[in-house]
């Protein structure tokens, strides 16, 4: 489970996470089938594995770590967060709106390090990011018509 607060488990989840891997490998040793491992243990078939432990013993079930790395230092994410606040204008484009690709150009830029589209996605909601559509106006609108409106007739049209 990720989190957008830096992503990957809490201290605490990953020392439950080692202890399961650990009373699991006990189970198997006493030889427990897999499906009973699973429901003693609360977790399920899939996360599992017998073949792993016997292939390796207690060493085959610790956590691999993350599926995958951040291949900034944090010192450059911040750089980047930074260049993001600054805006799109900042950067060279022509309007205000950041997204993905841009993202990707800039880490290239800033850092020379490659992104796919999905990898800067994953970055940013790691660090607490979220996806913004920005809203569409027409551009004839008319702001002072829109209030003079809502105040006069839709205040009529709610009675």
């Amino acid at each position: 489970m990720r989190y957008a607060t830096g992503g990957g488990l809490t201290a605490q989840d990953q020392v439950r996470r080692e202890w399961v891997r650990r009373e699991a490998a006990c189970l198997f040793e006493k030889g427990a089938l897999n499906r009973e491992v699973a429901a003693g243990l609360r977790v399920s078939e899939r996360s599992v594995e017998c073949r792993r432990w016997r292939a390796g013993g207690v060493a085959a079930l610790r956590s691999r770590g993350p599926t995958s790395r951040c291949r900034l230092e944090e010192e450059q994410v911040r750089a980047l967060e930074a260049a993001l606040d600054r805006g799109p204008a900042a950067q060279g484009w022509v309007d205000e709106r950041w997204t993905l690709a841009r993202i990707r150009e800039l880490i290239i830029g800033m850092f020379g390090v490659e992104y796919t589209v999905a990898g800067v996605w994953l970055l940013l909601d790691r660090r607490g990011w979220s996806c913004q559509v920005p809203v569409r106006r027409a551009v004839e609108r008319d702001e002072g018509a829109v209030v003079v409106w809502r105040k006069e007739v839709w205040g009529r049209a709610r009675k």
